[in-house]
This record gives structure tokens, sequence and C-alpha cells, in this order.
């Protein structure tokens, strides 16, 4: 019995290990999700609603917040 759980607890950390890079990084997957770029050209309409980029199509923008 105990010479099949060794592969399974084995098999089990390489997949923790393995997964656990999979993470969140720090970075922004659209350069207009990032907060500091909303007030570039490429964030703003014309531009940002061809391909869908807008902040407001990207984040939930909460007016009650900004404005506070």
């Amino acid at each position: 019995m105990e010479v099949m759980r060794t592969p399974k607890i084995l098999a089990s950390l390489l997949m923790v290990f393995t997964l656990s890079g999979c993470g969140y990084d720090g970075h922004y997957r659209y350069p207009c999700q990032d907060p500091v770029n909303w007030e570039s050209e490429e964030c703003k309409p014309p531009i940002c609603t061809a391909n869908g980029a807008c902040p407001e199509d990207l984040v939930k923008i909460d007016e009650d917040t900004n404005n506070g």
C-alpha cells in the first residue's frame, strides 16, 4: 500500500509546484487596463473603440469612487 502512495504524492507535489508559477505576476494583459495609461491616446476613442480596448470596456469604472 505504501509503495503505491509515494508516486501519487510526488506527482501531486510536482503539479502544485508547476502550477504555482501560473499566478498573477503584476502585469496587465492590455495597456488600457492600467490606470496609468487611461489618459494616453491609444486608450481614448476613436482609437480604442476599433479593437475594444477602451478602459470602460476592459475595467469596471465606478464613478462614485473616481469622484471622491
